[in-house]
């Protein structure tokens, strides 16, 4: 079960026990691009299953969910829209009504409920708060914030968060990417293995991670050479984001809304990439080990252990700020100046 999922063995174990005797609606909750989506397909699978998965080899039922045509599993898109309206919803309360078709339950795939307006929830709340025996709601979403308060109270929430490093390399050996890149992908996607996945076959992955290490010795206290730096910083990123995402099957909205996720993504990752910069100038001067071997030593020691430790500090404040959709632009010229002064 659930063994194409990179990582979250705890969650994968508990919705095994789960499937037995599943609760009616389940939210799963975390960052981008961290599998929320396929651990909630894969749970859909394995409840439509006949054999609750226990088979040497894919049934039927197994096959038509992953091809994406399983008549008991309803996916429930934006088709196009900014966000899942009242239609919408009406649609999901008419068709839970109706009795499954092969399965003994049908289940609703929510892969964006964060975008369900609030007239939509409201139509969608009673279905939820009294659902049929026969009917199952998965819902996906970034943080349970994204959602009604009355919705995200009816579900069973699921906290999903990133994959270690190991774990995401492990999955991409798993895939045929050699070692070396498996490494540097990792890396990069920041515990994102759908990150990891999208740039597989991307050549500018290295470039990313060294352009990265090399900003500490290229800060300037000025404030429009930092701001340069930060139009670089994002000319990096954004391009990277493009082709993540360009051989998803996806409308121009829905392409759109998830390069933008997937740049703040790499950004973080970006940031806490610089920040290891940091920790190795702090490590390198205290005996311990350090994270990038590949580093120069003479830039590491050219900088104090409570400067480094305060510079981390202020990455990770950063990182922050991004999440909570602060400008990025200015952010990162606020930030780049700050890591510049002594």
């Amino acid at each position: 079960m659930f063994e194409g999922v990179a990582g979250h063995a705890r969650v994968t174990e508990m919705l095994i026990r789960e499937a037995r005797r599943p609760a009616n609606s389940y939210l799963f909750v975390g960052a981008s691009s961290i599998g929320k989506a396929t651990v909630a397909t894969e749970f859909a699978r394995v409840l439509l299953c006949p054999d609750s998965d226990d088979h040497a080899e894919d049934c039927r039922s197994c096959r038509r969910v992953w091809s994406g045509n399983h008549p008991d599993l309803i996916e429930v898109g934006l088709e196009g829209r900014q966000s899942l309206g009242v239609e919408q919803a009406r649609n999901i309360v008419q068709t839970a009504t109706m009795i499954p078709v092969e399965s003994e339950i049908k289940v609703f795939l929510v892969p964006e409920a964060g975008m369900l307006t609030e007239q939509a929830a409201n139509v969608l709340l009673k279905t939820l708060e009294e659902p049929t025996s026969s009917t199952i709601f998965l819902l996906v979403a970034e943080s349970e914030m994204d959602l009604p308060s009355t919705v995200g109270s009816r579900c069973r929430t699921i906290h999903m968060g990133r994959v270690p490093s190991d774990l995401i390399e492990r999955h991409l050996l798993g895939l045929g990417v050699d070692e070396t890149r498996a490494a540097a992908l990792a890396l990069v996607s920041g515990g994102r293995p759908g990150v990891a996945i999208g740039l597989i076959t991307d050549t500018e992955i290295d470039a990313f991670r060294k352009n990265w290490l090399n900003l500490p010795t290229r800060l300037s206290e000025r404030p429009g050479e930092a701001a340069m730096l930060a139009t670089e910083v994002e000319g990096w990123v954004a391009p990277l984001a493009s082709r993540a995402v360009s051989d998803v099957d996806l409308t121009k909205d829905e392409r759109q809304r998830e390069e933008r996720r997937t740049a703040a993504a790499l950004m973080e990752s970006g940031l806490e990439i610089l920040a290891t910069w940091y920790a190795d100038a702090a490590a390198i001067q205290y005996g311990a080990p350090l994270r990038n071997m590949d580093l120069p030593l003479a830039d590491l020691t050219a900088i104090s252990p409570k400067r480094a430790v305060r510079n981390s500090e202020l990455i990770l404040e950063a990182i922050a700020d991004i999440n909570a959709n602060l400008r990025r632009h200015l952010l990162l010229t606020n930030l780049f100046t700050q890591l510049a002064s002594g």
